[in-house]
């Protein structure tokens, strides 16, 4: 890989940031914050955008792009900036036209990989960029540039991990072909349907992420494609990350050299591997996680620990879906086995989905590490709510002799509840404590 900069101005200073860098050991991510602002003018600041634009024999269209680009920022972005042509082992006159644009314009840098891949290029580049907010668009400049602020103020301003132009969404305003219009559709069908992904538009070439998200995310995504993208976006969103989304205005380019057959089947292929992957819990998707403390309705609680008001409620709701569960399992086996045995083994199912449910929902913990043994800790759990609810059925049949179901209802309702608040006192103390979920001040 070679490199060729001009950093003489405003976007200027190459060398790591070492203060918005998370770090790549264990550990959760870090809160997010607000980035300072600073003079974009001034000749050491390190630029707080740096916008990748991957090329592969772009010689025609890459000055223009570039120059308009540059123009763009320098007129209408308040932060400093710097514009990175990262070249796919282009073959024809690109590199010397990436090179001319460094080396005449400020705040622009040139790098040059022996391989080609879009994933590839971001890769490299975001990796080793000192930048905190980094983003790429394609170098037609489909997307109107007047969306490039909106996508990264959420970014900036803390409040989101990722940001992704758009082309489906309600407000976009699009010009392309049927046939391109049908299979972006297409796929991002098959991604909510297979994935069960909630973002409207993977492949849209305008995004846009913070560094320490990027610097934990990327050693996640395998491909260095075209489907990096996706891989990148599915991950982020299965781990709890906040993606933002910005409506775009977006005209198609008609000279694009995308194969759209040989793209659809790797991205199919793609969509196989990641969904695998996340069904058997092969990826950390923990060390992505933030951590309960970065949420106002936390730090707004005084005396109260933090996380807790988070966790009482998620606590509540997988209790009540819970015993709504465990009730019907127990009209079920009903019909077939006496109280007890009914009882005991509504109890045990209904806890396995329970311990899993709180597991994810209510104790942020993802991933497979842990799992058996929180499932082991989670059946003694069970077992000192089978010893309330049972006793409690036991002491029912001796005081009338034979209930009515609806009494045993009631009888287990009551028992339940107070198993219920034993449960998250010994889920919290015990099953996740709170060494589990590190406060933000220790992992920054």
């Amino acid at each position: 890989m070679t490199t060729t900069d001009s950093l003489r101005s405003g976007p200027g200073a190459d060398g790591r940031s070492s203060g918005n860098r998370g770090d790549s050991g264990g550990g959760r991510l870090p809160v997010r914050e607000h980035l300072p602002a600073g003079p974009a003018a001034a000749p050491s600041a390190v630029p707080v955008l740096d916008v990748v634009v991957p090329v592969y024999n772009e010689e025609k269209d890459l000055r223009p792009c570039v120059l308009r680009l540059h123009d763009h920022l320098s007129r209408t972005f308040p932060y400093a900036f710097r514009v990175t042509v990262a070249d796919n082992a282009s073959t024809d006159a690109t590199p010397a036209v990436a090179a001319a644009l460094a080396a005449e314009l400020r705040g622009v840098r040139y790098v040059r990989l022996e391989e080609k891949g879009r994933g590839r290029a971001l890769r490299t580049v975001w990796s080793d960029s000192d930048a905190p907010v980094l983003a790429y668009m394609d170098v037609d400049l489909s997307t109107d540039l007047n969306a490039l602020l909106p996508l990264v103020a959420p970014l900036i301003s803390g409040h989101s991990d990722l940001a992704i132009g758009s082309r489906l969404a309600r407000s976009a305003r699009v010009v392309r072909g049927s046939k391109r219009e049908f299979i972006s559709r297409a796929y991002n069908l098959i991604l909510r349907s297979s994935l069960a992904a909630g973002f409207s538009d993977a492949q849209c070439g305008f995004k846009a992420i913070r560094s320490e998200v990027a610097e934990r995310l990327l050693p996640m995504v395998e491909d260095s494609g075209w489907f990096f993208d996706t891989e990148l976006l599915v991950l982020a969103e299965r781990a709890g990350l906040r993606i933002h989304e910005v409506p775009v205005d977006w005209i198609d380019d008609p000279d694009s050299t995308v194969h759209i057959v040989r793209t659809a089947t790797e991205d199919l292929k793609g969509v196989w591997r990641v969904g695998r992957a996340l069904a058997v819990g092969a990826l950390p998707l923990d060390r992505l996680a933030r951590p309960f403390g970065d949420d106002p309705r936390d730090r707004a609680l005084t005396g109260v620990p933090r996380g807790l008001a988070r966790q009482l409620v998620g606590f509540c709701v997988v209790g009540a879906l819970s015993t709504l569960f465990y009730l019907a399992l127990y009209s079920l086996f009903r019909l077939g086995v006496g109280p007890q045995l009914a009882n005991g083994g509504a109890l045990l199912v209904s806890a396995v989905a329970n311990t899993a449910a709180n597991r994810r929902l209510t104790f942020g913990v993802r991933g497979r590490g842990g799992a058996v043994r929180h499932q082991a800790q989670g059946l003694v759990v069970f077992a000192i709510g089978l010893a309330l609810t049972s006793g409690s059925l036991a002491a029912l049949g001796a005081a009338t002799g034979s209930p009515s179901h609806g009494t045993e209802l009631a009888v287990l309702i009551t028992a339940n509840l107070a198993a219920t608040v034993l449960r998250f006192l010994l889920l919290r103390a015990w099953v996740f404590p709170a060494r589990a979920c590190p406060d933000p001040e220790d992992v920054r």
